[in-house]
């Protein structure tokens, strides 16, 4: 089946879908019109089922360096593996970048420091909390699939577009 078109030339269209991918597996949950669902419900289930193939496949290694005073230091590592990371550049290829916001009681020093540590934050939810949560439900059910799910709310008022709430499951 061909791609809805929603009205829009292509390259609308493929930015309003990155967006609204990303703004559902950030936030959970987005309100928009029932075919845009349809569509961005499409698109994040692949993504995640491509996240859930490969969350668990890390490599670690030790890791040897110099410190400030020359001193050979020994870290453990945790990297992905090499078809991890393929998965990791696949879904960043689709999805935006959310910037690292600074907390309210947070001081300057702090938010750089955590701020450097974090690259990609949207992509580090769907591998870290999301991909592990449907992987432990797959495997208990015995099922794959149905991770998001589209409530009809109703006209909306003006136009009377079909709205829906598209939310993860």
């Amino acid at each position: 089946m061909a791609n809805r078109k929603l009205g829009r030339p292509s390259d609308q269209r493929i930015a309003l879908l990155r967006n609204q991918v990303t703004s559902l597996i950030w936030y959970g949950k987005i309100e928009t019109t029932l075919p845009r669902a349809k569509e961005v419900s499409s698109i994040a289930e692949h993504l995640i089922t491509i996240a859930m193939r490969e969350c668990d496949n890390t490599i670690a290694t030790t890791k040897e360096s110099k410190n400030d005073k020359l001193q050979i230091v020994t870290k453990d590592v945790v990297n992905d593996a090499p078809a991890r990371l393929a998965a990791r550049r696949q879904v960043m290829k689709f999805l935006y970048d959310i910037p690292v916001m600074q907390g309210k009681d947070e001081d300057k020093v702090d938010y750089l420091e955590r701020k450097k540590n974090i690259k990609h934050q949207v992509v580090e939810k769907l591998f870290r909390e999301i991909a592990p949560k449907y992987k432990k439900r797959a495997e208990e059910k015995g099922q794959g699939g149905g991770y998001t799910r589209i409530v009809k709310k109703g006209p909306r008022r003006g136009d009377a577009a079909e709205m829906a709430i598209l939310e993860l499951i």
